[in-house]
């Protein structure tokens, strides 16, 4: 999710984390022969005993030095684990955890909004897929440790060789139909994230075949299929144009009077330049000062009026990014027996980190073009996925879709003179969404009505229908 603290102020600090100071609760496993230094810490009881008793469940820690060290935690599906696809939920920020996908979207329990316990989630994406959630960069979460990571490609990496120590640990999720989703600042991470693992996966076979498969390389082949990004922050250049329309234009009532919103109309020649620039240099004073200067003429104008940016229906009262409920979140997952049950290493937890936000916004990666190798992934084969609720402000589905039509792909023009249908949710049987695609489901968007930023936590049955008719593809029209 992206973090409102640092649209206004890139002057954050962060309490130190307080450390568990045992690794007594878990196992080892092996060491990777192409990452010697690495090693994977889980938990020794793989049964159920929290959370979703139904299923396997497994947590841990990376930790890729003696100080980096990141969290996961995996459920298998409530379904046929050995069979049900196995996807990867990232969180945004930068630096929000993805616990909060786990215990208040779409994980297997969900916390009250007291924060004193948790209920079984009937609408579980687990329902349908294996799932992991990963908390990363470090300093996410429950992950913890020393470091300075303030991009989103180097980020990716980690998360990378994250997911060759699992793989290669638990290879018997190796075989499963891969997917990632996320949401928000997910949407820099998911993309270059995709491509790493393509670039990667045709190494590895490359010297499969160069041997004749007489050697096995270390490394694990992921079988990639789809990515699937909720209100992500993609191409800026493109989603900003729109923060006009949805402020005074939005399918609810405008937030903004006309004579706002035409100044940011006016603004936003002089905002397209610096992104334009920041797109071209890559630098970071320069994608520093895009993002500084178009966040002011964009988005505080939106923030004084005390609405929240992330559901332009809702006032803004408080909690982290404006929601309340990631409060009760932060209190449960800091109780005592949930960190013994969690194995979490830090006694201290946070939905958002912001001096992890902060080092990324003057790093200039809010407005770095990382949505530039999406082109390829689809003409390579790879599904993508793009949904949005309708009443998010901060990556609104005007500028999400005007993206997705600005797509320089082989398909680009069939996307673009097909037609926005209703999508009717098996689940409820009612229109819960507007959808468009190619004829072959390679691109498809899907405006989800009713939901703000966080898609699954306001439209729960619904977002559970999409994510498993996607997964197996047959999302949309073409059922």
């Amino acid at each position: 999710m992206l973090s409102r603290l640092l649209i206004i102020s890139f002057l954050a600090s962060s309490a130190l984390a307080q450390y568990n100071n045992t690794l007594e609760a878990f196992v080892q496993a092996p060491s990777h022969p192409d990452y010697p230094q690495h090693t994977l810490h889980f938990s020794k009881r793989e049964e159920a005993v929290y959370c979703d008793p139904t299923v396997k469940q497994i947590n841990g820690y990376l930790n890729t030095s003696s100080t980096k060290h990141f969290f996961f935690w995996f459920f298998e599906s409530r379904g046929n684990p050995q069979k049900d696809p196995f996807l990867l939920w990232l969180n945004g920020g930068p630096g929000c955890s993805s616990m909060t996908g786990l215990f208040m979207e779409l994980g297997p329990c969900l916390v009250d909004r007291q924060g004193k316990s948790v209920s079984f989630n009937r609408n579980s994406w687990n329902k349908h897929a294996n799932i992991l959630f990963l908390d990363q960069p470090i300093s996410s979460g429950y992950s913890y440790g020393q470091s300075r990571v303030s991009d989103s490609g180097t980020a990716i990496e980690e998360v990378y060789e994250f997911l060759q120590l699992f793989f290669t640990q638990f290879n018997e999720y190796a075989p499963l139909d891969f997917h990632i989703a996320g949401e928000s600042y997910a949407g820099h991470y998911i993309p270059p994230l995709a491509t790493l693992i393509t670039r990667e996966n045709r190494k590895i076979n490359d010297f499969s075949n160069l041997f004749h498969r007489k050697m096995t390389p270390h490394s694990v082949v992921l079988k990639l299929k789809s990515i699937a990004i909720g209100n992500g922050m993609v191409d800026p250049l493109t989603q900003y144009k729109s923060f006009s329309q949805m402020a005074c234009k939005n399918s609810y009532a405008p937030v903004l009077t006309q004579t706002a919103c035409r100044k940011m109309d006016e603004a936003y020649p002089h905002c397209a330049q610096l992104i334009k620039r920041c797109y071209a240099e890559k630098d970071s004073y320069y994608c520093e000062e895009a993002t500084t200067k178009c966040n002011e003429a964009m988005l505080v104008p939106f923030m004084n009026t005390g609405k929240s940016v992330y559901d332009v229906r809702k006032e803004c009262k408080g909690g982290p990014l404006c929601y309340e409920h990631m409060y009760a979140v932060e209190q449960y997952l800091r109780k005592p027996e949930v960190i013994r049950a969690s194995h979490s290493q830090i006694t201290t937890f946070k939905t958002c980190n912001s001096a992890v936000n902060h080092r990324f916004v003057v790093n200039g990666d809010w407005m770095k073009p990382y949505h530039a190798s999406v082109p390829r992934l689809l003409d390579e084969g790879i599904r993508v996925l793009l949904y949005a609720g309708d009443a998010d402000y901060i990556c609104n589905w005007i500028g999400y879709k005007d993206w997705a039509k600005s797509i320089a792909w082989s398909q680009q023009n069939e996307f673009n003179r097909a037609f926005d249908i209703p999508w009717i949710s098996k689940s409820t049987g009612r229109i819960a969404g507007e959808i468009r695609q190619t004829r072959n489901g390679r691109l498809t968007f899907l405006k989800m009505y009713k939901a703000g930023h966080m898609v699954p936590y306001d439209q729960p049955e619904h977002s559970l229908d999409m994510i498993h008719a996607w997964t197996q593809g047959i999302l949309g029209h073409r059922l």
